[in-house]
């Protein structure tokens, strides 16, 4: 995956700011909001985010998505995750 190239394109969609993050294995955000809407792109590992009572796990190459304000919580994978973020 060409994250520079990924970063471009949310930059081209309205994300403000887009940086790397990583955590490690099994790592827990408890429910919490943001104040602008987020995009995740999954480069290695995987990610389980809940959000609506729904839970949906992404992958490498797979992306989410969370709307301003809306309540969700996440969970890394058994070998982490490292993920590309872009901020509205």
């Amino acid at each position: 995956m060409d994250e520079e190239k990924l970063a471009r394109t949310l930059e081209q969609e309205g994300f403000r700011y887009t940086y790397v993050w990583q955590d490690g294995p099994n790592v827990s955000y408890p429910n919490h909001t943001h104040p602008v809407e987020t995009a995740h792109i999954i480069l290695g590992g995987e990610m389980t985010l809940t959000m609506a009572g729904e839970s949906r796990t992404c992958r490498a190459g797979e992306r989410c998505d969370v709307p301003a304000g809306a309540l969700h919580s996440a969970r890394t994978g058994p070998s982490g995750c490292r993920y590309l973020i872009g901020e509205r």
